[in-house]
């Protein structure tokens, strides 16, 4: 990105004295249970010996989420990577090609190369920063498979074009749902949406196991299928039906999640302030472009993006980036450089940047502020404070 000014203005040294944070702010901080009530569950653990192998915790906290999500199908992972990897196994796609996002997390291409799969790149809508329906239809071809689509931020997909294209092709429709916890839109969960979806509860997400993930079945035998997968394919204590993988939750992480449930809402109700702060400090600040909720929606306020406009704003993001380094504020280019410009996928067809051009504005553009339920109002406007003195002095 060429910066406006050939040599960025640097921090004035009056406004480091001012607003510099003397603790790091990073762009997320985990949302830590009760150490007292955590440890009362590891002494349970401890009485009863089982650390894994679908243990009493890992079966509570499936059932728990399945109703929380209205899931009724919903099968616990390690980590949301390995429940991505596994759905694509689960709806047998091995080879050919699948539709994606390249504004997006590593994970989500990486797990279409792991099963053998090419990914194709589609570019996304220049508001809600998701996989554009617009695009879709031009890139399906004789090997297309499926469409793994991303909620980007939590913001939904258009789930209903996105349905009836893959109806019409008949294709798969796996969702990303990494971003998306507790999302649901036109009263219904999110997550039913597609023919799987994937969470993840890494410990940057609201709700967090530490690691994690879940994987949504449509029903009780998908389930069963991806119960097998992700235990290397163990039917019973002597029979294994098929390869699978080890992609199991141990009972340590299913009862951080079950502690992590009673406080969930509140983390959510939180960081709505957080966002609708932002909102009001930064809203009349050129070259500062925010999102907004949806109507129809019940967002979770995982993440806040901005683009920065660096002809309206004065600095381009690149240059906003490091001067809120200089505060000890730790924004992140969330998601920049995108998934198509990896060595590995670069010299795909569908990666050439001519066909990507608002996935490469938005990733040239794009910084996630800090946001999370402990953050205060206090230094969610002195951040805003600091965005608005660095577009003065730019």
């Amino acid at each position: 990105m060429k910066a406006r000014n050939p040599e960025a203005a640097p921090v004035p040294e009056n406004l480091l004295a001012e607003y510099r944070f003397a603790e790091p702010i990073y762009v997320t901080s985990p949302s830590l249970v009760p150490l007292d009530e955590y440890t009362k569950l590891l002494e349970k653990i401890w009485e009863g010996r089982r650390l894994a192998n679908n243990g009493p915790f890992h079966r509570e906290l499936e059932r728990r989420l399945g109703e929380r999500l209205d899931a009724e199908h919903l099968s616990l992972f390690c980590n949301g990577t390995i429940a991505l990897l596994v759905a694509l196994q689960a709806l047998r796609i091995d080879g050919g090609e699948v539709i994606t996002t390249p504004f997006t997390f590593p994970a989500t291409a990486h797990v279409l190369y792991w099963n053998n799969v090419r990914p194709v790149f589609c570019d996304i809508d220049p508001v809600s920063f998701n996989m554009d329906p617009d695009r879709i239809e031009e890139l399906i071809g004789p090997e297309t498979k499926a469409i793994l689509p991303v909620h980007v931020y939590g913001t939904p997909c258009d789930v209903d074009r996105i349905q009836a294209i893959a109806e019409r092709h008949g294709l798969a429709v796996v969702y990303d749902a990494a971003h998306a916890f507790g999302v649901r839109y036109r009263g219904k969960s999110l997550v039913t949406h597609g023919d799987l979806s994937v969470l993840s509860f890494h410990a940057t997400k609201l709700f967090t196991t530490a690691e994690g993930g879940a994987l949504i079945a449509k029903s009780g035998a998908q389930k069963q299928r991806i119960d097998f997968l992700k235990n290397f394919g163990i039917a019973d204590e002597e029979t294994v039906i098929g390869p699978g993988i080890n992609g199991k939750m141990n009972e340590l992480q299913a009862a951080y999640g079950l502690l992590q449930l009673d406080t969930v809402d509140e983390e959510i109700a939180n960081r709505r302030k957080v966002a609708e702060t932002y909102r009001e400090e930064l809203a009349e600040l050129a070259g500062i472009q925010m999102t907004s909720d949806v109507p129809d929606v019940e967002h979770n306020y995982a993440y806040f993006p901005i683009l920065v406009d660096a002809d309206l704003y004065g600095r381009t993001r690149n240059e906003l980036y490091d001067c809120l380094k200089a505060f000890n504020v730790h924004a992140r280019k969330y998601f920049y450089p995108l998934c198509s410009s990896y060595p590995t996928y670069a010299s795909l067809p569908s990666a050439r940047p001519a066909n990507l051009p608002v996935a490469g504005r938005v990733a040239d553009q794009v910084l996630c502020l800090p946001i999370f339920g402990s953050l205060g109002t206090d230094a969610v406007r002195t951040v805003s404070a600091i965005v608005r003195e660095l577009a003065r002095t730019g």
